[in-house]
């Protein structure tokens, strides 16, 4: 028996995968994987007897007890994957902070060269600033 909800469920799934996909909300390497997933969701609530075969097959006496497992195991490979994302991003925000300050180090010390050679003295680092008053008078 077809169940019409679990269609119209696993079809606003597609529809907001589809959409985050087009609007650039979500990057291609996960929507394969979510469009995956909403594809068996669809073909599961089209052909609600292929768990109650596939539980068969694999042993399983209670086919929803099945369906749970695939999801546990589903959200423990996301995890992972998105721990495994994390920590790469982690280790590029690190190595990014580290040549920025790498590179304020050499910034100050051309700052620092610049200011001793400057034949008026050491230039103001806020000189770049726009002024707080038009008429650049402070407060």
């Amino acid at each position: 028996m077809i169940v019409p909800i679990g269609i119209a469920f696993a079809v606003v799934i597609l529809a907001i995968i589809v959409t985050m996909l087009l609007r650039r909300h979500l990057r291609e390497k996960y929507a394969v994987m979510w469009l995956v997933i909403g594809v068996a969701m669809l073909a599961l609530a089209l052909f609600p007897d292929l768990l109650g075969a596939l539980a068969g097959v694999l042993g399983v006496i209670v086919p929803s007890n099945l369906l749970f497992a695939l999801a546990v195991a589903l959200l423990i490979g996301v995890a992972l994957h998105l721990s495994w994302e994390l920590s790469r991003a982690e280790e590029e925000i690190r190595r990014i902070a580290e040549e920025v300050a790498i590179l304020r180090v050499e910034l100050d010390e051309l700052r620092g060269e610049r200011s001793s050679d400057h034949p008026l003295g050491a230039v103001r680092d806020d000189a770049a600033l726009p002024p707080d008053r038009p008429d650049g008078a402070a407060d």
